[in-house]
């Protein structure tokens, strides 16, 4: 369980946002928008404990994050930026890499049909340094296909991806919520998760159902989901 109570961010004299709280269970997950300079991206990065809060507080499992430290991120998966690729090694042993470093070896034909999904099978056995900017994101999100992590937390995953791939990712998302995982993810993208759009709902009061959100991030707004259980929930501000 992921919960966050009256966050705030600030960014030299400028809130980005203030007060945004939720709580994720088990197989629900939150898809969240808003214009560039909104706090999406603040706001991944206060979840995975990169940057602490102005104010509020973050719980896994009743607990603060700051206070578990590694024992959180045996649980966690971050796909953000800087992407955090070592130039040296090709694609594939990249994968094989970081699966031994968490302790989740896959077999060679596991970690090259995660490339293919994300369409890099031409280029799996490249050096990390000859790949595009767009081919190196797509390494990172090949750890989708891998991962046993329970907590997702992913910063614009279908950024530089064609059609086909994009549609593998949401499809790992989707399982991943099938098998009891949480995730949380900004995107200004459509994503083709398998549950479809099913209302859009008023201003709600507080305070609000676990699996209801309301947020304002910039002028824009944000869309929050719970797209497990057959349903996503889309609140527009």
């Amino acid at each position: 369980m992921l919960e966050v109570s009256n966050l705030d961010c600030v960014r030299g004299e400028r809130r980005l946002f203030h007060d945004v709280s939720f709580l994720l269970r088990s197989g629900e997950g939150l898809l969240i928008t808003g214009e560039n300079g909104s706090g999406k991206t603040s706001l991944l990065r206060m979840l995975v404990g990169l940057t602490p809060p102005f104010a509020g507080t973050i719980n896994w499992k009743t607990r603060l994050i700051k206070h578990l430290g590694a024992e959180y991120r045996r649980e966690l998966l971050y796909c953000g930026h800087p992407l955090g690729l070592k130039d040296s090694l090709s694609a594939t042993e990249k994968l094989q890499s970081i699966a031994s470093l968490v302790n989740e070896p896959v077999e060679l034909s596991v970690v090259q049909d995660a490339l293919e999904r994300i369409g890099l099978q031409g280029s799996s056995h490249m050096p990390v340094r000859a790949l595009s900017q767009g081919q190196k994101r797509r390494v990172s999100l090949a750890r989708l296909f891998l991962s046993r992590r329970t907590l997702w937390v992913l910063d614009e995953p279908l950024t530089a991806l064609d059609t086909k791939a994009s549609q593998h990712v949401a499809q790992a998302v989707d399982r991943h919520l099938d098998d009891g995982g949480i995730a949380v993810i900004t995107t200004h993208q459509d994503m083709a998760l398998a549950s479809p759009l099913q209302t859009e709902l008023p201003a709600p009061s507080w305070p609000l159902s676990p699996n209801y959100f309301r947020y304002n991030f910039g002028a824009y707004g944000a869309c929050c989901g719970n797209w497990a259980v057959g349903s996503l929930c889309y609140l527009a501000a």
